[in-house]
Order: structure tokens, then sequence, then C-alpha cells
């Protein structure tokens, strides 16, 4: 069952108005596309906000965050002495191995995978999603060890896979499955969902969605040392270890990525130390502070985030309660009511709208799959329809307001969105595609000229290319 933080102002919890404010302002100023955040200080809600079209009640694409959750499974398997952090990878999967077995790969430890100290020379999930027959556990231990494990650290995301799949080796349950009882339910995280690999197993160092509150409730955990309203979820022991500096990491004193590595969960300036993922997921712990900050977000530096939070959030937290402040208060509660990342601007209708709206362009062969593009220009809206090799696919965007649905874009799988379009010129229509529980925007400038379309995509962030183009014609 569900249950929600204790909410409170944050004068009451030691933290003023105007300093949340003007952490708000900077993000607004400096990163453009967060999300959402939920601060928390002392056990309750001091401010939370998301910024239109995202909102609390959906979950959201977590990418690396989710290593942070793996590593838990691994802490509970521990306390109930399934586990031991010492023992050996290659003992969990006798039938996987390769035909010799190096003395690196033989002196890798479950200790290793968490820390990310492998000794691998590269990030090893590339090559287990290159694997034909889908078993990524045995393309992760057929790979070289170039260095003894535990002397380098490399963030491998192919090590948490290991987790994941260790869990389900020693459990008999998939990762999320052993989670919920122990870890999730007791927490209220509910609906929570997570990819699963070619092998059944879940990915584990990615893949997981959640809230932002559900987010905020793991830091929580953390922060109490496993303790959750006075139930011991996860060992006290474990926490210490969990977030502590396992690993050496870099040696910069202006980077968060550089203060040293734990059970999958970074440290940072400060004495805090935080899981993330890509493109601006964060559960940032500050036991100096007693205090929790969850964000999401679709970003591209995520060390700017954490600049803010220390210069703007980490000196407003005061040991005593300070006096109520009911007209910053006020200004505060409607700067986070309002919060919006606003749809494009510009005219709704061109001359050419009335001649293009209904034709379908076949699509030149690209790489993207798209086999034609129809758009309907209609009264409020503009209907895209993509067709691809698996069918119609549909997107709606209102004009310069933010109309939600759902599509199978751009993964494949049903995904919320809320798209805008607008005339950016008279011969381009641009649609703004927010895909609302994942960090992507996706625009699409479709230009015309005769009887040709020139699309040009470009997303705000990618592991790949962000930017690729479609042509085609219409007969």
């Amino acid at each position: 069952m569900n249950s929600p933080l204790p909410r409170s102002t944050p004068e009451a919890q030691g933290i003023s108005s105007s300093s949340i404010l003007n952490f708000v302002n900077a993000v607004e100023k400096q990163v453009h596309d967060l999300h959402s955040f939920m601060l928390l200080r002392h056990g309750a809600v001091a401010a939370e906000g998301w910024w239109s079209p995202y909102g609390p009640d959906y979950r959201h694409m977590l990418f690396s965050l989710s290593k942070s959750f793996t590593s838990s499974a691994i802490g509970l398997l521990v306390a109930e002495g399934r586990l031991s952090i010492n023992d050996p990878v290659i003992s969990f999967f006798p039938d996987d191995l390769p035909a010799e077995v190096s003395e690196n790969l033989a002196a890798l430890r479950v200790r290793q995978l968490l820390a990310m100290s492998t000794g691998h020379g590269d990030d090893t999930m590339s090559a287990m999603h290159e694997r034909e027959d889908g078993n990524w556990v045995r393309a992760f231990l057929e790979l070289p060890v170039a260095h003894k494990p535990g002397t380098h650290f490399l963030y491998n995301t192919g090590a948490t896979y290991m987790l994941s799949a260790i869990v389900q080796k020693v459990s008999g349950a998939m990762l999320l499955d052993y989670l919920k009882p122990r870890l999730l339910e007791p927490l209220g995280i509910e609906n929570a969902t997570w990819e699963v690999s070619p092998q059944g197993i879940h990915t584990g160092g990615y893949g997981l969605n959640i809230t932002t509150e559900d987010i905020a409730k793991f830091g929580q955990l953390y922060l109490n040392k496993g303790l959750w309203q006075g139930k011991r979820i996860l060992s006290e022991a474990w926490i210490e270890e969990a977030s502590a500096r396992q690993t050496s990491n870099g040696g910069s004193p202006e980077s968060d990525w550089e203060q040293g590595y734990g059970y999958q969960f970074w440290r940072c300036r400060h004495e805090a130390f935080r899981g993330d993922g890509a493109f601006g997921q964060y559960c940032i712990v500050m036991p100096q502070q007693d205090a929790v900050l969850a964000i999401t977000g679709g970003l591209d530096d995520m060390q700017v985030p954490l600049n803010i939070v220390w210069e703007h959030l980490l000196p407003a937290m005061k040991a005593d309660v300070l006096p109520e402040a009911p007209q910053a208060q006020a200004e505060l509660e409607r700067k986070l009511a309002s919060l919006t990342l606003p749809p494009p601007s510009g005219p709704s209708a061109s001359p050419l709208a009335a001649g293009i709206s209904g034709r379908s362009y076949t699509i030149d062969a690209n790489e993207q799959g798209v086999e034609s593009i129809g758009l309907h220009f209609e009264e409020n809206c503009c209907r895209v329809t993509t067709i691809t090799p698996v069918g119609e696919v549909p997107v709606i965007g209102g004009y310069g307001v933010w109309h939600e649905g759902t599509t199978t874009l751009p993964t494949g799988i049903d995904s919320r969105y809320a798209a805008s379009g607008v005339w950016t010129a008279e011969d381009t229509f641009t649609l703004t595609t927010r895909f609302y529980e994942t960090p992507f925007v996706q625009t699409s400038a479709f230009h015309f000229a005769d009887h040709q379309v020139k699309v040009d995509m470009e997303l705000n962030v990618a592991f790949g290319p962000r930017t690729f183009t479609l042509t085609g014609h219409s007969s």
C-alpha cells in the first residue's frame, strides 16, 4: 500500500523558503530541462515540484540510478546469509564459463562487481548486447579481464547485470520480484517496472522506472541507515559499506564523479553520496544535513544541477527551526504550482497547410525503419501518422499547447507523450514531442517543397547520434 511521505513547510525543517526559490530559479536559468525535484529534511518533504507536462504520478526512466536498487538486493541477500560479497563470481555460473578461466576471472568477487573494480578494460555491456544467442552472462564471463580485480575503477554496467543474475540464481526470483516484499512494498513503492534481458533476467544496471517520490523514499531509507518507520529493511553495516568510498576514481576536488565509488553509489563532495542515472536522474543523500534530494530530468551536463544544490541548498539548511515566513512561503508555493516547460510558440496556420493536409509521403530507405509519414492539419491539432514495419503510429500535437497521448514511438512499447506543433516558417511545421516518463524530447521539423518533404529530427539527449534526417515524396 502506498504511504506518502509527510509534508512540511521549509522553515519547520530549518530551510528558508526564499533559499529554495533561489534554487528553483537557478535551475530554470542554468539547466532548462529538469523534470522534477523533491527535497526532504528530517524525513519530511520541505519542497517539491514538477515542470508540466511531467507530474508526480508518472514513473520516470532511471537509467543507472537503477544500479543502487540492484546493490540493495545484494545487501538483503547478505543479511539473509545466502550470499557473501567475497564469493567468486564464477561459482554462480558453472554452466556459462569459458573453456579456459583466466586467473583474473577466477579472482573476481561479488565485491568487485559492486565497486566497479572488475578489472575489465572496457564496459562489458556493448559486447553483452551484441551476443547473438542473448546469453549476456556468458558474454561477460568470456571477455578478457585485463587487470587484477580490485585494482582498477571502470564504470561497468555489465557488472551490475551480473549482480542481477546472481540475485536470480541465489533467490530463485527475478530481481524486481525479490525486491518487492523486502524493499519496495515496505517503502510504499508501487507499480515499478524493470527491463528484462533476452535471458529473462532484469537488466540491473538500468531499466527501472519509478516516481520521484519513490526515489526520495529510497534515499531516506539510506539516510536512516536502513530503518523505515521503525522497521529494519537493510542492515546498518550494509548502508555504511555501500555508501563509503570502496574504489578511488579520480582526484579533482571540483568533480562529483571523482570523489570515490561505493557499492553502486557515487561519493559526492560535502560528504554526501548519491545514486544517479544518465541525463539527470539523481538520489542525493546528505547525511550531515539530514537531507535527501530526488531529481529527474533530461539534460546533458549532470554536474550543473549538483553545483546548484551545493551553492543554494546546502548552506540554507540550518540546525534549528526557522520562524515561519508566510509571504516567502506563498511566493514559493506559487512558483512550484506554476512550473512548466512551455510548448513551442508560433503561428498555428500556414497557407501551405490545406494543400499538405491528408497527403502521405513515402520515405526513402532509412535506419529508423520509417516507411511513410502523413500529416493531417485539423482545427485544434495536427495528427502525424508514421508507418513502420509494425504498423501505423499516430502522434497528435496541439497548436501552441501540449496534447497528451500514448504512442509506441520511439521504443516500440507504449509511451506517454505530450506534443505541440507550430509553423516555424511558412514551409516548415515543427513538432515537439516530450516522452514524459523518460528524459527524451524529440523535435521534428517538416520542410515542404512541391511534393517533397524533408524531416530534420533531433533528440535533446542520447547515447548515440542525436540528429537524423528523413526525405520523401508524395505521389
